[in-house]
């Protein structure tokens, strides 16, 4: 199996990657919403927005 961030072979302790350092770029793409699902539907992003904010209203600050 191939890395899927450097197509290196995999390591067991990192996999699916072949270090920390290909699972640490993984996790950034997670975190900076790289890896998005495209809505099929435009009214599903406006819905989730929607969703959103008042989720954001009802939090206690």
């Amino acid at each position: 199996m191939a890395c899927p961030i450097c197509k290196k072979p995999t390591k067991t302790a990192f996999r699916p990657f072949c270090s920390k350092r290909c699972a640490d770029i993984d996790l950034a793409k997670w975190f900076s919403g790289s890896y998005a699902i495209p809505a099929a539907n435009p009214d599903d992003a406006e819905e989730l927005e929607n969703e959103l904010r008042a989720a954001e209203e009802k939090k206690p600050h």
